[in-house]
């Protein structure tokens, strides 16, 4: 995959009234990538959309596309579509109508404009849905009408705003899929925009996590998971158990009490530190076998696994295994050394909603 920045936003500032959303704003977007900006409602990721796609104009920075600044460029003249999540079809027109509209306004002939309908809904798998009416249609079908829609323009950048979330759930996960392939197919880089951690960790070829205006952490999916660079990361993606620590020494860290090998250096010597577990990775282990004992206080079979809640060294512990361990059960935790993260403890708020550099 190409790294050359197709999108870049530059030290964007955005206010609205007396509220500074974004704040000296930067990322760059690659050609062909599946970018995601994921976070919770609030966080900024939606104005930073609406302002690559020219509905927002920044109170300063600059929006640059293939090297040249649109700040001011209006949305229609801009190579940059949207699909919105509640998709803005006409139910007056029927599917063809509706992908054709953009096409009729710029001029194109009608054996053109044919042609591309043909082609898109042949993308989106619904050949033959040409004089179907829009109010016919299942949710999900309207939903990739609406991305055929948007395609039939041939534009270089397709930003997503939360298109799913009307979806259900097996829905949802079905539409990923096609997203996933229609970004390989086309080629378009995708900026998509959505607050469901597992939407990002599915499609996305980067992850730009995001809190308070400032990117948390920016990295592929695996990286995001598996090497979280604060709390707020390891909290928002997937299940975590995050503990106050001791940094004893590099490589060590004393937890509930009891010191825990691990694999991190340059903390320092008995400084405080946020400690993170992922709950998949708790080993538990027979009484008197593990590092600290303690009694499942919670359990609820999931499908794939059992989670339970362990309380142990004064702390309630997040596990899953495919081991049924009953509640009431005496049982000792354990973790392997590459699995537990360690993390410097913010300072105050505004720390822990500064960017991080990657």
């Amino acid at each position: 995959m190409a790294n050359t920045p197709i999108i870049e936003l530059k030290n964007i500032y955005k206010s609205f009234g007396e509220t500074e959303v974004l704040t000296d704003f930067n990322l760059e977007v690659g050609e062909k990538e599946f970018i995601t900006l994921l976070g919770p409602s609030g966080c900024g990721k939606t104005t930073i959309l609406r302002i690559v796609g020219g509905f927002e104009t920044p109170d300063r920075g600059s929006v640059i596309f293939q090297g040249k600044d649109i700040t001011d460029v209006p949305p229609n003249k801009r190579e940059i579509n949207t699909v919105f999540q509640k998709y803005a079809l006409f139910p007056h027109m029927n599917v063809q109508d509706n992908i054709a509209f953009g096409l009729k306004i710029s001029g194109k002939t009608d054996q053109y404009i044919k042609d591309k309908i043909q082609y898109a809904l042949k993308l989106v798998n619904l050949d033959g849905y040409e004089t179907r009416s829009i109010q016919s249609l299942s949710g999900g079908q309207q939903q990739r009408i609406a991305m055929a829609r948007a395609i039939v323009n041939e534009p270089k950048v397709l930003l997503l705003d939360e298109p799913l979330g009307a979806l259900d759930l097996k829905l949802r996960q079905d539409m990923e899929y096609e997203l996933i392939r229609l970004n390989n197919e086309l080629g378009i880089t995708f900026i998509y925009v959505t607050h469901d951690q597992e939407e990002a960790l599915t499609m996305s070829d980067k992850v730009v996590v995001m809190n308070m205006g400032h990117i948390q952490q920016m990295g592929t999916p695996e990286e995001i998971y598996n090497e979280p660079e604060n709390a707020f990361v390891a909290d928002f993606i997937g299940d975590s158990n995050i503990i106050d620590g001791v940094m004893e020494e590099d490589r060590l860290v004393r937890i509930c009490g009891e010191k825990w090998p691990c694999v991190d250096e340059g903390f320092g010597r008995n400084k405080p530190v946020d400690v993170v577990i992922r709950p998949e990775d708790i080993i538990i282990r027979e009484p008197g076998e593990g590092r600290l004992d303690g009694e499942v206080v919670h359990n609820v079979f999931i499908g794939v696994h059992y989670e339970m809640e362990i309380m142990a060294g004064g702390f309630t512990w997040l596990a899953q295994n495919t081991t049924n361990f009953e509640v009431g059960s005496q049982v000792s935790i354990d973790v392997t050394p590459s699995n537990i993260q360690i993390m410097h403890k913010p300072q105050s708020i505004e720390e822990e909603a500064m960017e991080i550099d990657t």
